[in-house]
C-alpha cells in the first residue's frame, strides 16, 4: 500500500472515531470556529494552508473597521482558500478593486474590478494615493525588485497596508520565489516609506510554515485608540521578539535533550 492510501486510511478512521464518540471531542473545540478547528487537524498541510488560514483569522479581527476605497494587489482570483472571497472580508468598503500582473503569472484574469499593475516599474501617477486601504497577501516573496514594490504598495493607500509575508516556508512557484522577511524587516521598510507599523503578529505551530501578518499607517494617531496593538518596542524588545519567531518550526528535539542530558542532569 502507497503511502498516500495509508494516509487517507487513516483520516478516515480518526473521521469515524469522531463521530462514532471513540475519540472524545473536546467541548472548548467545538466552540471555536471552524478556521481554528480546521488548524487544530493533525492531518493539515502544515506547509501552506495552516498558514493561509491563520493568516485569514488575523485578517478578520479588523477588515470590519475598515472602509473606503479598497484594493487586493496583485490578488490574482481573490480567493481566501476556504471558499470565500477577499473582498467579503471588507464589508464596509465602498469600492473594491483587484490588481494583477502577468496571466502566467496568476495575474489577470479579466474582472470588472480588476486593474493591471506591475509592482517592480515606476507607479502610474493616477495610482498614486488611490485606496484608503492596500492589501497585498504573499506577494512580496516573488518580486525580485522588492523594495520598488514595497514602495509601490505604499505609494497606492492613502493611509493602510495590510500584507502578509512568509518569514519560513518552502521555496515555490514557477513564477519566481526570492525572498524571506522578518518582522525587523517589515517594519523598517515600512518607516523607509513614511509608515509605522499598528499591528504585527506571526503564526507559531509546530512544524509548520511560518506568515507574518501586518497592518502598518501613515496617520498613527488616527489608529491609536481603534487597533490593539501586541507589538511595539516598548513594550518587547525587537532582541527578544525575533528570538521567539520560529522557534517550534524547528524543534531541534535532538539537540534539546543532550543538552537537557548534559547540562540539566547533574550526576
Amino acid at each position: 500500500m502507497s503511502s498516500p492510501e495509508v494516509g487517507l486510511r487513516i483520516c478516515r478512521l480518526v473521521t469515524i472515531y469522531y463521530k462514532s464518540g471513540i475519540i472524545p471531542v473536546n467541548p472548548a473545540l467545538c466552540r471555536l470556529g471552524k478556521g481554528y478547528q480546521i488548524m487544530l487537524n493533525p492531518f493539515i498541510d502544515r506547509k501552506y494552508r495552516l498558514p493561509r488560514i491563520w493568516s485569514n483569522r488575523e485578517l478578520e479581527k479588523f477588515s470590519d473597521i475598515f472602509s473606503g476605497d479598497i484594493a487586493n494587489v496583485s490578488g490574482w482570483t481573490d480567493v481566501d482558500k476556504e471558499g470565500k472571497h477577499y473582498k467579503d472580508y471588507f464589508k464596509n468598503a465602498r469600492n473594491y478593486t483587484i490588481t494583477n500582473y502577468k496571466t502566467e503569472a496568476r495575474g489577470i484574469q479579466g474582472y470588472n474590478n480588476e486593474i493591471f499593475l506591475d509592482l517592480e516599474n515606476e507607479l502610474p501617477k493616477v495610482l498614486i494615493n488611490k485606496f484608503d486601504l492596500v492589501f497585498n497577501h504573499t506577494v512580496l516573496e516573488h518580486t525580485y525588485n522588492v523594495r520598488t514594490a514595497f514602495q509601490n504598495l505604499c505609494l497606492l493607500s492613502k493611509d493602510i497596508v495590510i500584507l502578509v509575508v512568509p518569514f519560513l516556508q518552502q521555496m515555490h512557484g514557477p513564477y519566481g520565489d526570492y525572498w524571506r522577511f522578518t518582522p525587523s524587516a517589515i517594519k523598517k521598510m515600512f518607516e523607509d516609506n513614511g509608515m509605522s507599523v499598528l499591528y504585527l503578529s506571526y503564526n507559531n505551530h509546530r512544524n509548520a510554515s511560518i506568515y507574518i501578518f501586518s497592518i502598518a499607517t501613515k496617520n498613527r494617531s488616527a489608529w491609536k485608540d481603534k487597533i490593539d496593538c501586541p507589538y511595539l518596542e516598548n513594550q518587547q524588545p525587537t532582541e527578544e521578539f525575533g528570538s521567539s519567531i520560529g522557534r517550534n518550526a524547528i524543534l531541534n528535539i535532538g539537540h534539546r535533550l543532550i543538552y537537557f542530558l548534559t547540562h540539566k542532569i547533574r550526576p
